[in-house]
């Protein structure tokens, strides 16, 4: 059928990952188990489907409303394609895992969907990889999660992230002790988000709250910056919710700089994102160039009860799209390099069979030429496909035990033997 017949677009908000980038993200998917695993974690593999109602109980109205559903015909019941891998290990947790020991050291990786506004050019699609950490509340349990974090960008090389700490109680703390409730306190946490003091200051004068409370709610949206920030907060913050969310975040941030990670760290305790679903500490990593969050997490500790089993819980996803895309603007160009082609000259293919597979078994990725062509016309497509070197075999009797290897692009050759071949190819760990 002529493909001009119809139409081959995809939706928006989704995408095809052609090898390179496919590559890619798999390679990322894989750094983030592999830390994972590094720290103690083991992976889950949550279905692609849930029921709606199941999978709602872990969700807020946020990420209920993005959710796609449709009918199930074999139940009659509503099904759901989950919008978010966490609250599928919450279920986890509460129904399959409840009578194991705590804590539960939790890694996964897959992609979920999301609707999103066709005007805003956000993908419906995300592949995540995180883990959660469920039975554990202390500052150092949260400070891991971070630690874990900032050990992924640094094994993606990725250069120049930075960590921004919150903490949800903090706000809140603020937020309760003004007494402002509905409308009022609604349009001041919108202002602290967007960091308008002018504002908030305005707000303050058609909603008049006491002195300390306007000193802490003017003082909300110019709390970030470097960790001297906490010293600020507190000079200024004197409800005990907030003071206690205070300590907590300097705990967390003393445990970091035992990992190493200060450097990296930024604070925003005006960060109101979250409110409804956080319960401490709050973290995100962003590059500059890149405006959603490479990975994001925090403490959850309400989450695990929806489903009928308490336990403190906090843990982190990576975004794995925007971290492509974060080390493609740093110039890190995807590509899927290939070890060997081999090209046989030979009427028999005994020979290449043979070299091919004990290549492999060494840990090489070879591919065969079968395709009949000139060697200049392997050596091009080669060069296009990103394999690193040809293999040619021989077609006469003298040259069945020494061969030419051929480096691509540069076309760099030597004769080599079968000794020296595997000189060249040591097993790979």
């Amino acid at each position: 059928m002529d493909a001009k017949l119809f139409d081959t677009s995809l939706p928006r908000g989704v995408a095809d990952y052609l090898p390179g980038r496919a590559a890619r993200l798999s390679e990322l998917e894989q750094q983030v188990l592999r830390v994972a695993a590094a720290w103690g974690f083991q992976q889950v593999l949550p279905p692609a489907l849930e029921f709606e109602d199941v999978l709602a109980i872990g969700m807020g109205e946020g990420l209920r409303a993005r959710t796609f559903r449709f009918d199930d015909w074999q139940t009659g019941r509503l099904l759901a394609i989950p919008p978010d891998s966490t609250p599928q290990i919450a279920r986890i947790v509460a129904t399959r895992l409840k009578d194991q020991p705590l804590p539960h050291r939790i890694s996964y990786a897959g992609r979920v969907l999301r609707h999103a506004e066709l005007q805003s050019g956000r993908s419906r699609e995300i592949m995540q990889a995180g883990v959660e950490l469920i039975g554990l509340d202390s500052p150092e349990a949260d400070a891991e999660m971070v630690a874990m974090a900032v050990e992924v960008m640094n094994a993606a090389r990725l250069r120049d992230f930075k960590v921004d700490l919150g903490q949800v109680a903090f706000c809140q703390g603020v937020f309760e002790a003004s007494g402002l409730v509905g409308e009022s306190l609604h349009v001041i946490r919108q202002a602290v988000a967007l960091k308008d003091s002018s504002t908030v200051e305005l707000l303050l004068r058609q909603n008049p709250v006491s002195e300390t409370s306007r000193r802490e709610l003017l003082a909300l949206p110019r709390l970030f910056g470097g960790c001297d920030v906490l010293e600020e907060a507190d000079q200024i913050v004197h409800n005990q919710r907030s003071r206690l969310a205070l300590q907590n975040i300097k705990d967390v941030v003393a445990i970091l700089d035992l990992h190493g990670v200060r450097d990296c760290l930024t604070i925003d305790l005006g960060e109101t994102r979250g409110l409804d679903y956080h319960t401490g500490l709050t973290f995100e990593g962003f590059v500059p160039g890149i405006g959603d969050a490479l990975f994001s997490g925090g403490r959850y500790d309400d989450l695990t009860g929806r489903y009928g089993f308490d336990a403190p819980a906090t843990g982190f996803t990576c975004n794995l799209f925007s971290l492509m895309q974060a080390l493609e603007l740093q110039g890190e160009t995807p590509c899927e390099q290939r070890d060997l082609l081999v090209f046989n000259e030979a009427d028999d293919r005994r020979e290449a069979l043979e070299l091919s597979r004990e290549l492999r078994q060494r840990g090489y990725a070879v591919a065969r030429d079968i395709i009949k062509r000139d060697l200049e016309a392997s050596l091009c497509y080669a060069a296009q496909s990103g394999i690193r070197a040809v293999l040619v075999i021989g077609s006469s009797v003298s040259e069945q035990r020494t061969y030419r290897l051929i480096q691509v692009p540069d076309r760099i050759e030597q004769n080599v033997s079968r000794e020296q071949l595997w000189q060249q190819f040591p097993p790979r760990s």
